[in-house]
């Protein structure tokens, strides 16, 4: 990224422009057709296989070409279908009912493709009874009957209340037959029942028609109310997964469709075809919308997550649209290491070319920024530039790994996701030695799942084991298992303590569970007032606020381990920071990925969820696997995002990528973040700062505590630590920010205080040379020609060359290519 700067002269003072930013156009490659046919090279058939339980079960099969372009067409509606015994299973177009009890096959075949699926039919004589919680209550679901919006609202709605989601089925089904007994449900004459005529819109109804009388969901109405309208007696299977089919899928042009099913498998071994039952949504309305019957119809270019949820699962499918017959050509960009691979993969299914590779003195500026969170030093530019060593850039990510401004950048970055701070129950000295705690951790390079289940399990004084902190930095169970969730595992589980999660897996069950690991922290004071002492008191339980179950602890999407005579804390820790916790792994690199590129691969970094997916599985599982391979050691990771050719790409864009903001095709302009941009105003202009508890000269990204701040830090987003979630660090520019460099006492004072020119001047150096050198301290390269010439004019014709010459200096500090990291 280059920019000029434009000088201009009155008569009594000099003016400085803002720079300006000069972008050159990347040609695009010369288009070439994908493929020369439309003969699929593959077909695949969803689900892989068909299994029919009662009388009443079908099984819609979805069969979906793929060309060699990676096109995928839906061509259900164009296969031949046959079953091998049809004395076992009958065919109506793409669904199989069952006939008899056995085993046979179904044929699919396709253009020159075939595939069998095996069919098994069991209990095809056996009528089910009508079940609330397996047949009625999803029905509430799919009409939209208990969400936020009706009756599922803290109050109901029009006297009429359900649990939002349908969290508690059971006080659904007394709202619905004892709340007001013979007025929602008529047992002497069903058709005529409240909950029905509203449903079908035979009365007024707020929510209007919901549905047809002779559709499936009235037609099970009416049976529940023939059947008693009765609870389920006793457990019913669980829901234990829940598919979505297809897995992906790539559409070509407007108006091009894409069928969705969705079964669902229980915890007696049986699955069944929910499709019509399943709640839908897709995340990108503009480029992927879906029908509430699962039919995805292509609209603008772009990419969509479809969702599907049925009964507290969330599941989603990955669908890209482009244009009809685009026209592309891959540009060719090499893979530097397994990054690359997974990046190129994506952008060659959206017909994106990532941008050239940034220059030398853009990476240089970039790579110490983002790992030491420093500029580079005129040596350290000019070494640099003048190496001719290939490698040269891979040499100088592991200098700069090996400095120690690198763990204190991290320490940083750490300090705030532990909210290390000052407040009611922490003082200064406890505080302190918390963060000295983590420091060590970090520059002794022990690993991250170590230092975390350390942290987790940590009993004593708060100040002979600083680690206790973490139990006194928050101390109601249900917030510290909120923020464990949000730090470790990237995921925000609070909605959950009040209802099943709409748009993720978490129930309320989960919720309890997993704060039931910390219902057993002790507190009590040490002889210091200022210390305390945590322990496992070993009692303590957690109960649920619908049904006051105590909860036994859970690990959130995984077991329940044996807690009988352990610390619960000691043994969630041993789970959560391990290969056996799918989430830890993939969110600290996560985390790792978001500081080098603005943006993580799930943004924001601390909402995972089914419905917040991130841009590229596969690269989150690769990083997850590298982390864990490298025994978690962040360093290591940290030089395989640096070498990458995805992150040295150039900010500049090419006419496929300058549309795309979240697939890392190009890089992004990111401001500099409070600490690092104080810092580097200090440097630049060879100054020192004060902070409370620290040394003069110390950095701004050293401060050890999260109330200890400056106007300036506060003005630019520093985080307060008072929450771990990620919007605490603010790297917006606002107006505020840009008067304060413009007019407040940072940038002039500390040009003033350094007196950098000055000096200069007194060592005998020209103005060419002074400026070259503010040029290298700001931007880590030297002034184009057009801003040596600029700038030579009105040093040449200035009656003051110092204030000249601060004054340049002063319009650099203010500069958008100083502030922003390209």
């Amino acid at each position: 990224m280059q920019s000029q700067i434009i000088v201009m002269k009155s008569q009594h003072f000099l003016a400085l422009a803002a720079l300006i930013a000069v972008v050159t156009a990347v040609p695009a490659a010369e288009p070439a057709s994908l493929t020369e046919t439309r003969v699929p090279v593959s077909i695949r058939v969803y689900p892989p296989n068909v299994d029919l339980t009662n009388a009443r079960d079908h099984q819609s099969v979805i069969v979906q070409s793929v060309f060699a372009d990676g096109i995928t067409e839906d061509v259900t509606d164009q296969t031949t279908f046959s079953i091998g015994d049809t004395t076992l299973a009958r065919l109506e177009s793409n669904v199989v009912y069952p006939q008899s009890d056995g085993s046979t096959e179904l044929k699919v075949e396709y253009a020159s493709h075939q595939a069998v699926l095996p069919v098994l039919v069991k209990d095809s004589g056996v009528q089910p009874p009508v079940s609330f919680k397996l047949d009625v209550m999803p029905i509430f679901m799919r009409a939209g009957c208990n969400t936020g919006s009706c009756h599922g609202a803290a109050r109901g709605k029009d006297g009429f209340m359900l649990s939002l989601f349908g969290y508690d089925p059971d006080g659904d089904h007394f709202r619905l037959t004892r709340q007001f007994p013979g007025r929602r449900i008529n047992l002497s004459l069903p058709e005529e029942s409240l909950l029905i005529q509203k449903s079908v819109g035979s009365v007024p109804h707020t929510g209007g028609q919901r549905f047809a009388m002779e559709s499936e969901y009235a037609q099970t109405l009416l049976r529940w109310h023939q059947a008693g309208a009765v609870n389920d007696p006793g457990e019913v299977p669980r829901v234990t997964k829940v598919e979505v089919f297809p897995e992906t899928a790539v559409l070509d042009g407007e108006g091009t469709t894409q069928r969705v099913s969705v079964r669902a498998h229980y915890s007696d071994g049986t699955d069944r075809d929910v499709t019509s039952l399943a709640s839908f949504l897709s995340n990108n309305d503009n480029s992927a919308p879906i029908s509430a019957d699962g039919m995805v119809t292509a609209a603008n270019r772009g990419e969509a997550f479809i969702m599907a949820r049925f009964d507290t699962h969330t599941v989603g499918s990955h669908v890209i649209v482009l244009p009809k017959d685009l026209q592309f050509q891959w540009n060719d960009a090499k893979d530097f290491n397994y990054i690359d691979t997974h990046i190129h993969a994506k952008l060659r299914k959206l017909r994106i070319n990532p941008s050239d590779i940034c220059s030398d003195e853009e990476y240089l500026r970039r790579a110490t920024l983002d790992i030491v969170g420093m500029l580079p030093t005129i040596e350290e530019y000019e070494r640099f530039v003048a190496d001719d060593d290939p490698k040269k850039r891979d040499k100088l990510v592991d200098e700069l790994l090996d400095r120690k401004e690198f763990v204190e950048l991290w320490v940083m970055k750490w300090a705030e996701l532990l909210m290390i701070r000052t407040t009611q129950q922490i003082a200064y000295k406890p505080m302190l030695r918390y963060y000295n705690w983590l420091q060590e951790k970090l520059a002794a390079e022990v690993p991250i799942d170590k230092m975390v289940q350390e942290l987790l399990s940590a009993s004593g004084g708060t100040f002979e084991n600083a680690a206790t902190n973490y139990y006194q930095m928050e101390t109601d169970p249900l917030k510290v298992s909120e923020n464990v969730a949000q730090v470790f595992m990237g995921m925000r589980i609070q909605c959950a303590q009040c209802h099943n999660h709409p748009f993720d897996r978490w129930t309320m069950d989960d919720y309890y569970s997993f704060a039931a690991f910390f219902s057993q922290i002790g507190r009590k004071q040490a002889e210091d007032p200022r210390e305390t002492i945590v322990f496992n008191s070993g009692g303590g339980e957690v109960k649920h606020p619908v049904d006051g179950r105590v909860m036994a602890p859970k690990f959130l999407g995984s077991d329940a381990p044996d807690v009988a005579g352990k610390d619960r804390r000691a043994v969630m820790a041993d789970w959560l920071a391990s290969k056996d916790n799918p989430y830890f792994a993939p969110n600290l690199a996560n985390i790792v990925w978001n500081h080098f590129f603005g943006k993580g691969i799930i943004n924001e970094v601390d909402d995972v969820r089914v419905s917040n997916p991130p841009v590229n599985a596969e690269l989150m599982a690769a990083l997850s696997e590298s982390f864990i391979e490298y025994n978690y050691d962040f360093k290591r990771l940290v030089r395989d995002i640096c070498t990458s050719r995805t992150y040295q790409l150039s900010t500049a864009t090419n006419e496929t990528n300058k549309r795309d903001d979240r697939n890392f095709s190009h890089a992004s302009l990111r401001r500099i973040r409070s600490e690092i941009l104080l810092d580097s105003i200090t440097q630049a202009t060879d100054t020192k700062n004060k902070f409370a508890g620290l040394p003069l000269g110390a950095r701004a990204v050293q401060i050890s505590n999260g109330n200890t701040s400056t106007y300036f830090l506060t003005s630019f987003g520093r985080a307060t630590r008072a929450s771990v979630c990620s919007c605490e660090v603010q790297i917006e520019p606002n107006l505020s920010q840009a008067l304060h460099l413009l007019n407040g006492e940072t940038v002039g004072g500390k040009i003033g205080e350094g007196k950098l020119i000055e000096k200069r001047l007194a060592e005998g150096k020209q103005p060419a040379e002074i400026v070259d050198e503010l040029y290298v301290r700001c931007l880590t390269r030297k002034p184009t020609d057009i801003e040596k010439q600029k700038l030579g004019e009105a040093i040449a014709t200035s009656p003051d060359i110092k204030v000249t010459l601060e004054d340049i200096f002063w319009a650099l500090l203010n500069s958008r290519e100083f502030v922003f990291n390209h």
